[in-house]
């Protein structure tokens, strides 16, 4: 199983891939929005779940999250917010528009490890 990390940071990806290989899943990066949509249209069907910032370039995180949820092919890949925006109607804005968590920078690696397995409950 393939987990997408779209982040506008190298240094966050790295984190999270060390994370993703310690659960033993394989892993996808986008440094945008757009950049993640061109890759999940050829990679959707084998990613289990993507881990999505908030403040990107390009094609921020939120706008990121309603493309994916109108998409037909990708509607079903759990959304996993990973971001500073720790403003609460944000939050709430992200979960009603279908993100399945909300895990805020900075992160300890066990806590995101954490959220990833409740994420991908019963596809491991």
């Amino acid at each position: 199983m393939k987990v997408l990390s779209v982040d506008d940071s190298a240094i966050i990806r790295k984190i999270i891939r060390g994370s993703t290989d310690v659960l033993g899943l394989e892993f996808l990066e986008a440094s945008d929005g757009k950049e993640a949509l061109e890759l999940l249209g050829q990679e959707y069907q084998d990613v289990g779940l993507i881990l999505l910032d908030w403040n990107m370039p390009v094609m921020d995180g939120f706008t990121t999250l309603q493309n994916l949820k109108s998409d037909a092919r990708f509607q079903g890949i759990p959304v996993m917010m990973v971001t500073t925006e720790a403003e609460r109607v944000n939050v709430v804005r992200a979960i009603q528009a279908g993100a399945k968590h909300y895990l805020m920078k900075p992160f300890a690696s066990e806590d995101l490890m954490s959220k990833i397995m409740e994420c991908l409950e019963g596809s491991f």
